[in-house]
């Protein structure tokens, strides 16, 4: 605690002159595009602004995590909830006191052109199609899959090919936990095989393909090929209905009230994470964080509710403003310890897993 409160110290004589004066903010894609247009909005109110760069949520947490001190990030936005073994990395590096703000929800689209046809899909049925291996005739073989007809005969004879996330996405780690864990325990695979190691691990035959944290380009490939697949953020797919569409998945078509409610299945919890020894001595850090969170943002009729984030419960919205407001800190060493308030919560169930 005492090497904490020191270097807290030295990091405010050394940095009240020479500090920053624009926020660095680091971490998710999927939450990019909402932090840019918070931001844009935050210039014109006549702060210095915000430099953004997508790392993804797992790059972004171990930048984040890195330590106190102007070279490294005032914010870190993620896909999914913060994980044990970052809250560890945290507390080594003495970022003791960071801010969870939940954001609003969000629902992970598995989506392809608007030129093919429209899949309503189960999620053991996309796992048979992206997994290594799978089972077969009652044993795990290696993935011999090549066309979704072959997996359901009322699927369209297109050719698998699943562009993915990279390991360090937020995106990815919701969309193994939401679907290719669920989608594996329902194909019959750990019961053959008595455990659930393999259930996220992808097939490297081709028919996934690996791309990297930019959201946009592999819309821009889904709309090149007719028969291929990607998965990303709703805000994707709603602002480019023109070239892409959603699955439905598990008999819920995703939309702002399904994934709201959670009735669709791929629904998930947006944050950012706030470094609290960072405020006060970078300017506007607390400003931009209230301006993220304002009802003229996350309302019903808010700015990112229109590009496409869906809003919260109410209870979840209050205890967002009052961290924001409070400047509530979470506790680091019960996330640590793989314990975090929430977990029951719709959404929550992966919180400092």
């Amino acid at each position: 605690m005492k090497k904490t409160f020191v270097t807290f110290i030295l990091f405010t004589l050394i940095s009240v002159a020479n500090a920053r004066d624009t926020i660095s903010i680091v971490g998710s894609s999927t939450v990019f595009p909402y932090a840019t247009i918070g931001a844009e909005r935050f210039t014109e109110e006549g702060y210095n602004g915000a430099t953004i760069e997508p790392t993804g949520t797992g790059g972004g947490m171990k930048l984040f995590c890195g330590g106190i001190g102007e070279k490294f990030p005032d914010i870190t936005n993620a896909s999914r909830p913060m994980k044990s073994k970052e809250a560890k990395l945290c507390l080594e590096n003495g970022v003791t006191e960071v801010i969870e703000v939940v954001l609003g929800n969000d629902g992970l689209t598995f989506s392809n052109s608007v030129e093919a046809e429209r899949f309503s899909l189960k999620k053991e049925h996309i796992f048979l199609a992206m997994a290594d291996e799978v089972p077969v005739d009652g044993v795990i073989i290696k993935n011999p899959y090549s066309k979704w007809s072959e997996i359901d005969s009322s699927y369209p004879e297109y050719e698998i090919e699943v562009l993915v996330a990279p390991p360090t996405s937020g995106t990815r780690d919701a969309f193994d936990g939401l679907v290719m864990e669920k989608g594996c325990e329902k194909s019959g695979y750990v019961d053959i095989k008595g455990s659930e190691d393999g259930c996220t691990a992808y097939r490297e035959d081709g028919r996934t393909i690996e791309m990297g944290e930019n959201d946009t380009l592999i819309v821009q490939k889904l709309a090149e090929d007719p028969e291929r697949f990607g998965y990303f953020g709703y805000s994707f797919l709603s602002a480019n209905q023109d070239k892409i569409q959603g699955s439905i998945i598990d008999g819920v078509e995703p939309t702002m009230e399904t994934i709201q409610s959670y009735e669709y299945p791929n629904a998930r919890p947006l944050f950012f994470y706030i470094k609290k020894a960072h405020i006060g001595v970078i300017p506007g850090i607390a400003e931009y964080a209230s301006l993220m969170v304002s009802e003229d943002a996350i309302g019903e009729d808010g700015y990112l509710t229109e590009y496409g984030l869906a809003p919260m419960t109410d209870d979840l919205t209050d205890r967002t403003l009052e961290s924001v407001e409070d400047l509530v800190t979470m506790d680091l060493q019960s996330c640590a310890e793989k314990k975090h308030p929430l977990k029951e919560l719709d959404g929550f169930g992966s919180a400092c897993k």
